[in-house]
């Protein structure tokens, strides 16, 4: 496969462009093709059995398109389904990283709390890779259910989700938690917001960051970096490409990207 071939992103919808912007910044010369899938959002409540099935109709479509890698930017596929799918793909597959190193070497207090979907914490991903580093760390877990329906529908700043914040991050807040993992990719587009109520002492781990060094270091390791100076954008989407277009603007320069409606589903 070319060196020069595009890397897939991929999330339950715009979430991932979190992942996209941290990716650029650090690999200019990539193509990327991003897949948001918009029509069927939110995963965190599904069966575990049907964000599988969705997740491997995406990577369906990146094996089409002919992607050298593809970035699982959703920390609910991430626990799911991604080491049983690293086999079946003509292309390397990275996860989310979960940000417990991270988060782990910021604490003070070994109190670390991590907000996701319902499906993540339910996973119990992220309190196992804590304890599994650090027995002592206090792991404070909190689903967060109405977070993704809001920043979905541009609700990233008014008392609708100011309320839901605080809702789940003060009694976090309260455990005397020194560290909060963003552990869904559509947080940071709230973070101004998560840091009025946790306050300043409370430090935010967002692993979008540490996932795009994942994929740089892979990509080196396996000698396949793009030879290109300015690769290009596209971004994919299978439903609300007008409301995608304009959460996109939050996270990326949109003028540089195309645009593109793509029906996975039947």
């Amino acid at each position: 496969m070319s060196n020069n071939a595009p890397i897939g992103v991929f999330d339950s919808g715009i979430g991932g462009l979190t992942v996209v912007k941290e990716l650029i910044a650090l690999l200019p010369g990539e193509d990327f093709i991003y897949f948001g899938d918009t029509a069927r959002i939110p995963y965190g409540p599904r069966p575990k059995e049907q964000i599988i099935e969705f997740m491997h109709e995406i990577l369906k479509f990146f094996a089409e398109r002919k992607v050298k890698m593809a970035v699982v930017a959703c920390n609910t596929m991430t626990a799911l389904g991604l080491e049983d799918a690293r086999e079946q793909y003509p292309f390397t597959l990275v996860g989310v990283n979960a940000g417990v190193d991270l988060a782990l070497s910021m604490s003070k207090n070994k109190k670390v709390g991590v907000i996701a979907t319902q499906a993540t914490i339910a996973s119990g991903k992220h309190m196992k890779a804590i304890q599994a580093k650090d027995t002592e760390a206090f792991v404070y877990a909190q689903a967060c259910p109405r977070l993704v329906p809001l920043i979905e529908s541009a609700h990233v700043e008014g008392i609708e989700i100011e309320s839901a914040v605080a809702e789940y991050l003060l009694p976090m807040k309260d455990a005397g938690t020194d560290v909060v993992i963003l552990g869904c990719t559509h947080y940071p587009f709230v973070s101004p917001i998560i840091e009025s109520v946790v306050g300043k002492d409370v430090t935010l781990i967002n692993p979008a960051r540490e996932t795009a060094i994942d994929a740089y270091h892979i990509l080196r390791q396996q000698d396949n970096l793009s030879t290109m100076k300015n690769g290009k954008v596209r971004l994919c989407f299978s439903a609300d490409i007008e409301q995608a277009k304009k959460m996109a603007g939050y996270m990326l320069d949109i003028r540089q990207a195309d645009f593109e409606l793509v029906k996975l589903q039947g």
